[in-house]
Order: structure tokens, then C-alpha cells, then sequence
């Protein structure tokens, strides 16, 4: 039975997985490049910030440290999983560079080690890049044979930034590509001893997990894109409302409710680029990929489509407000954001606008520079909005009553992307409302829909 497993690399995956083998009861040895990862490890402290990270991580010091030094990990643990940053490059693929210094270090370990070791690949990559770009170096470094002196695999997690440690205990299934029977056999043990739910375990060859990694993300994207397209449609059909057309799409087992909400564009650092990714792909193997490309082109418009939509209520002196500036709530990431994206559109057409995230004020200040004002709280931003857009569906966020608004005459026009808010505030003649997916009361609307179903506008 495997009772040892290292990690390299101890970033909010890394760390989190290290933490969650622990409370499972696996001895776990860390390896990061950064000493003070290292440090803060072996003192009982989270290296990074990860909801339930430090707790984990608290309550099981006498099973987890942490190191500088491959070759200790190695050669003191069975399995090792490697989880550092595969970075896109220029082309949209993912670059090997860290994995392949890892890799490096880690042959060599292997050289000096007389048992058989199994090696897991976490990281996101294209197919291939396991068995020619990775294998390789371990048998070139070690002076070893793959699937006899050591083992491979591809084992990416599925899990969402802020709660990574109960997703990866409790994942709706596991993917495990093998080189062969045996490390796969072992991966999957380990998976059986520390997931809480019976998630199945799916095994296939190197080439068709890397494959399924990225597919997933494509599809999900793909299925947020389509809810948005939904939601534009809804806002032209007299009385549409897109959360009653998405929650009976839901129904039907063949789509699912899970990430169809219609509201504004996807970010975060997996989601965009593993539709880049699947692109480029396509056109190395010289097929084509149009959905992928579609979908990120289409999620990549939604900002400069907001501004266009708002434009009738902009203009000179007037104070827009963006709440939301982190790619999800309750997170302090901004990489590929809506919020920061639509907050950077905003400013670049001439409006002067102010911005609030409970968590990623300071992160986003540095993406947005001087071009938007990042206030304090989100009191601060009411106090100066005549235009005010929701874009993550905060906590905080709902709570906002009428009295938090302005109060000039002209009422303020509120841009809810989530539709969080109350329905005394939708009512509120202080408050022009409009809610992403809603239709207006417009006779525009009625009207040409009527001139489309008209005898005169059909052929006889």
C-alpha cells in the first residue's frame, strides 16, 4: 500500500492537494523552488491563500513538509505529483518549460533511487506532451526505462479556485491517463483511499486524457456562451426572461443546469486559454475547431458589447460604477476578469469610472492602473454612480437597498449582469433597473415581432 507521495510544486493546487492527501493519511513531502513556500509549510502556515488551506494544513503537520530538494521527495515517497505552472505561449499552446525543468530534477533523483517510482502529471497540457515532450527527460536524466524502472501518468483535477480542496476530495470523477496498467493502478489506489465520494475513476492512455482535460473546459465555456447568447435574445422577446428559459433547458438531462445561468463573459486562468488551446491544436493536426473559436471570440466581444449597450445613458460628467472586479466572487484573481475587462472598456471610451471588489481591489489595481478609480468600499462607489454594473454575483452585493444610491433627482440606471437585486429596488422610481436576460417594457419589442408574424411581412 502507498503510504508516501510527494508534490512538486506548491502553488493553490499544489498546496491544497498536499494538504488534502495529509488529512487522508498519506505522509506528503512538498516541493517548491520558493523557500518561503518551503518555510511556511513546515511551520503549520498556508503559502498561499485557499479557502480551508491553513487549517488543513495546521492539522496535519506530523504528515506533510515540505523541501527544497527533489531528490529528497524522491527518493523518500512512491509517487509524486507534479503540479507547476504550463504558462500559454504565443500560439495558444501550453509551454513545458517549468514541467520540463521539474522533470529534470526529478530524473535525476530517479537515478539514485533503486525502487520503482511512478510519476503524475497534474498541470494542464496538449496530447503528446507527456509521453514525447516529458518521458524523455526522465530517461535521459535517470538512465532509465519508462514503464519498467518508473511510471507515468496524467492526472489532471478538475476544481474551481476557492474551494480547491473539497473539489479535489469530493470530484465528480477522476481522469487518469496511463502509460501503463501498472502506474495507473497505483494512481487510481490513491485516489480510491483519499476521495470522500465514490467518484469513477476514468483511465485511458496518456494522449486521451491530455485531450479530455482541455475538452471539458471548452465545452463548459461553450455552454456559458450559449446561455449568454440566450440571455441577448431574451432582452428582444416581450416579457423574456432568460432564468425561466435556462431553468427549463436544465430539465432536460441531455444539458443539465450547471453553468447555464446567462449573465456576462467567462474568465479566470483556465477557462480562456484552454479554448485557445483546443484551436491551436486543430490547427497542428490541420483540423478545424470552429466552436472552440467562436466561443472565445464571442467571450472576448462581451465587453465592448456592454459598452455599446450603455452608451444612450453615458456622457460628459457622468460616474460609472463597476462592482465586481475579480474573475468569480469570493476570490482574489482577476486574471482574464469580465469585471476588470468591462472596468478597462469603460474607461477607454471616455467615461470616468470608479470600481470595488470586496477581495481584489489590490490586484485589480494593478491590471487597471490609473484608468479607473478603485475605491475603498462599495458605500463609496454608490455615493458617486450615476451608472452602476453588477458583474459577479457577490454577497455583498445583494444586500444593496435603494437608499445606498445616489441621491441627485435623476435616477440611477443599474446594469445587473447577475439580476441580484430586490424587487423594491426593480420598482424604485430612484432607479432606472436593468437586468442582463430581462426584456424592457418597450413597444419596439412587441412591435417587431408583430411585423414578423404579419401577412404583409411573409410571402404569399
Amino acid at each position: 500500500m502507498i503510504e508516501n507521495v510527494s508534490v512538486i510544486g506548491l502553488g493553490k493546487l499544489g498546496a491544497s492537494m498536499a494538504a488534502a492527501f495529509a488529512s487522508r493519511g498519506l505522509n506528503v513531502i512538498g516541493v517548491d523552488v520558493n523557500s518561503r513556500s518551503v518555510d511556511l509549510i513546515n511551520e503549520g502556515k498556508e503559502p498561499v491563500q485557499e479557502t480551508d488551506l491553513g487549517k488543513y494544513i495546521s492539522e496535519n503537520t506530523d504528515r506533510i513538509r515540505a523541501t527544497l530538494s527533489h531528490e529528497d521527495a524522491i527518493l523518500n515517497s512512491d509517487v509524486s505529483f507534479v503540479i507547476v505552472p504550463t504558462p500559454s505561449d504565443e500560439n495558444g499552446s501550453f509551454s513545458l518549460q517549468y514541467a520540463a525543468w521539474a522533470y529534470k530534477e526529478i530524473g535525476k533523483a530517479l537515478a539514485k533511487k533503486d525502487s520503482y517510482h511512478n510519476v503524475v502529471l497534474t498541470s494542464t497540457v496538449l496530447p503528446g506532451a507527456s509521453r514525447h515532450g516529458l518521458l524523455p527527460i526522465l530517461e535521459k536524466e535517470s538512465g532509465k526505462k519508462a514503464g519498467e524502472d518508473f511510471g507515468i501518468c496524467y492526472s489532471p483535477e478538475f476544481i474551481a479556485l476557492g474551494s480547491i480542496i473539497r473539489d479535489f476530495l469530493e470530484p465528480d470523477f477522476t481522469l487518469l491517463g496511463e502509460l501503463d496498467r501498472k502506474s495507473g493502478d497505483q494512481v487510481e489506489h490513491i485516489y480510491s483511499r483519499v476521495m470522500l465520494n465514490d467518484a469513477p475513476c476514468k483511465r485511458m492512455s496518456l494522449e486521451n486524457a491530455e485531450l479530455t482535460k482541455i475538452s471539458v473546459n471548452a465545452f463548459v465555456t461553450t455552454k456559458i456562451s450559449f446561455a449568454n447568447m440566450i440571455s441577448e435574445l431574451c432582452e428582444e422577446i416581450p416579457g423574456g426572461n432568460v432564468d425561466v428559459v435556462t431553468s427549463a433547458l436544465g430539465e432536460d438531462l441531455r444539458i443539465g443546469s450547471r453553468y447555464l445561468k446567462g449573465a456576462i463573459g467567462y474568465g479566470g486562468p483556465c477557462f480562456p486559454r484552454d479554448n485557445v488551446a483546443l484551436g491551436y491544436l486543430a490547427r497542428v493536426l490541420e483540423k478545424k475547431a470552429p466552436i472552440s473559436e467562436t466561443t472565445d471570440s464571442y467571450n472576448r466581444e462581451i465587453p465592448e458589447t456592454i459598452v455599446d449597450r450603455i452608451k444612450p445613458y453615458t456622457g460628459s460628467g457622468k460616474t460609472l460604477a463597476v462592482l465586481g472586479l475579480a474573475y468569480k466572487p469570493m476570490s482574489h484573481v482577476v486574471e482574464e476578469s469580465p469585471g476588470v475587462a468591462l472596468a478597462s472598456a469603460l474607461a477607454s471610451a471616455g467615461n470616468r469610472v470608479v470600481a470595488y471588489d470586496p477581495l481584489a481591489n489590490e490586484s485589480a489595481a494593478a491590471e487597471l492602473k490609473a484608468n479607473v478609480v478603485i475605491l475603498d468600499s462599495m458605500k463609496q462607489c454608490l455615493d458617486q454612480a450615476d451608472i452602476v454594473l453588477i458583474t459577479t454575483p457577490d454577497s455583498e452585493f445583494k444586500g444593496i437597498s435603494v437608499a445606498d444610491f445616489k441621491q441627485n433627482g435623476a435616477p440611477v440606471v443599474v446594469y445587473d449582469f447577475w439580476r441580484l437585486l430586490s424587487n423594491e429596488i426593480k420598482e424604485s422610481d430612484q432607479v432606472e433597473y436593468i437586468g442582463a436576460g430581462l426584456a424592457k417594457k418597450d413597444e419596439k419589442i412587441t412591435k417587431r415581432l408583430e411585423e414578423l408574424w404579419s401577412m404583409d411581412g411573409q410571402e404569399q
